[in-house]
């Protein structure tokens, strides 16, 4: 097992690292949608879900992964009217490669953000 930290993602916000591999298994820690100096991008939903990609890339590719090796993703969206869009960006960067995915509406989400995405990916490298 070994625990990443990616350099081109924005530190963690708390006791966890960014990833974890375990055999030829990536399972990341959900991204939200903040600048690798750690301030949240936005207000705009479809900026935050775009930034929260780039997230989920620069983690996958530290760890040996990338978005064409996703197994499964988890969105967790604070306004389930705001789902067409997220999924309208979401398909710009998953369109030929459709993981399995869950999508649900929380509460609240860390920083007061709009969406939050985890994924668990195949190691390919």
């Amino acid at each position: 097992m070994k625990s990443i930290f990616a350099k081109n993602a924005p530190a963690a916000i708390g006791p966890y690292s960014h990833a974890v591999v375990v055999n030829n298994m990536v399972y990341t820690s959900g991204q939200i949608p903040l600048t690798i100096d750690g301030e949240v991008i936005g207000d705009d939903v479809a900026e935050q879900t775009k930034q929260v990609l780039e997230n989920l890339s620069a983690v996958l590719e530290e760890s040996g992964s990338n978005l064409n090796s996703v197994v499964k993703t988890m969105i967790f969206i604070s306004d389930m009217n705001d789902f067409p869009i997220i999924n309208e960006v979401y398909g710009e960067y998953f369109n030929a490669h459709l993981p399995a995915r869950s999508c649900v509406e929380v509460s609240r989400l860390p920083k007061d953000v709009k969406v939050e995405i985890e994924a668990v990916a195949l190691k390919v490298k």
